[in-house]
């Protein structure tokens, strides 16, 4: 199912644009993306990278894990995709620091004081933006490790850093699994400390109303009224959560959607839906019990297999369906538990076997390589 469109943001959008001009001569600019599990956040911060005029020369991009943060994670994956590394040289960075920071195996840890390392780190991060302009882009800023959160705050407070920060994040709230592990509440003032920087945009997205709902099925099923009862149907499924929508109508698998108020919809309540999102965020189930470990995929699983039998990483795969990569990673991680595959490779062979057609590449998937992502999911 094609991604939808960013719905009921265009404004959020146009205001996040127009903060690009002038990034060759000016210092960085935050934008802040805040809002609950599956409101499309990811979403947002795609549509605005990929809406810039003139686009930027350089974007730095990186996301938490689902599991086991380590210390600077998102320069981890920044570095992991560095094209060129000679500036880095050039502006000084320590080699074996930067092994360390690039969480390179065998490394030893205590060669460098936090704060030492934290300069090093900044230091790593303007020789990669070098004269700009440039994007940095940091998802799920709740669940990083505090050394990456540092280091965000740092970039976001520098005056003559020629950047755009797009940041995604959840509110703070102590209810947060990815959150219980902070009890210095340093989430809470990482967010305060970016909010708080010149010129900071924050953008706070919200679960859709019925108008939104109704524009989102008006664009996936163009040629077929799109009732009141249907759009009703659809709000008490979701709740309104963006995600669940596009979960909901990538399940309905092309049937007219008046199959989602003529089906019962007993269960399917907007706690229920809060639930399921947060659930698909954080990659375990609400209840505390097991994943379900069944043969039987959802079509959400399915797709993303395609893209995976289609030589697709996990960026390109949040890309084309609209998702966060962490997102991705958690379809990832049940579908080669469902599917008893240990590997991307066997999961692709799998999807082979059992009738599920490879995506067709783009060319903007075709120039970027599949292998940025490891074989196995967390």
């Amino acid at each position: 199912m094609t991604s939808l469109s960013t719905v009921g943001h265009s404004d959020d959008l146009a205001e996040i644009v127009g903060t690009w001009s002038g990034h060759e001569r000016a210092g960085v600019t935050t934008v802040l993306i805040t809002g609950a599990a599956g409101v499309g956040k990811s979403r947002l911060a795609a549509s605005a990278l990929a809406a810039l005029d003139p686009p930027p020369t350089v974007v730095l991009s990186g996301t938490a894990r689902i599991h086991s943060p380590a210390p600077y994670d998102w320069l981890a994956a920044v570095l992991d995709h560095a094209a060129d590394s000679s500036a880095l040289a050039a502006a000084g960075v320590p080699s074996d620091a930067l092994a360390w920071l690039a969480q390179e195996p065998d490394v030893p840890r205590q060669r460098y004081a936090p704060d030492a390392l934290l300069r090093i780190a900044v230091r790593a991060v303007r020789a990669l933006v070098g004269a700009g302009p440039a994007v940095i882009v940091a998802e799920d800023l709740h669940a990083f490790d505090p050394a990456s959160l540092n280091l965000l705050a740092a970039l976001a407070a520098a005056t003559d850093l020629p950047a755009l920060m797009l940041i995604t994040s959840r509110p703070p709230s102590i209810d947060d699994p990815a959150q219980a592990r902070d009890p210095g509440q340093l989430v809470s003032r990482t967010l305060a400390r970016l909010a708080g920087s010149p010129g900071a945009v924050r953008v706070h997205l919200r679960p859709w109303g019925r108008a939104e709902i109704a524009d989102a099925l008006t664009q996936v099923y163009p040629r077929r009224a799109v009732t009141d009862a249907v759009v009703g149907a659809a709000m008490r499924r979701t709740g309104g959560n963006p995600y669940l929508v596009t979960e909901l109508l990538a399940d309905l698998g092309g049937r007219d959607p008046i199959a989602l108020a003529d089906d019962p919809l007993a269960a399917d309540t907007p706690a229920a839906a809060s639930r399921a999102a947060e659930t698909a965020a954080a990659g375990s189930p609400a209840d505390g019990s097991a994943v379900d470990n069944g043969p039987a995929l959802t079509a959400r699983e399915q797709d993303v297999l395609a893209h995976i039998a289609a030589g697709m990483a996990n960026k390109q795969i949040a890309r084309s369906l609209g998702i966060s990569v962490r997102t991705v990673a958690v379809h990832v991680s049940n579908l080669l538990r469902k599917t008893g595959t240990a590997s991307r490779t066997d999961a692709a062979v799998w999807a082979v076997r059992h009738d599920i057609d490879p995506v067709p590449t783009s060319p903007d998937n075709a120039n970027e390589p599949a292998t940025a992502e490891p074989a196995l999911a967390h």
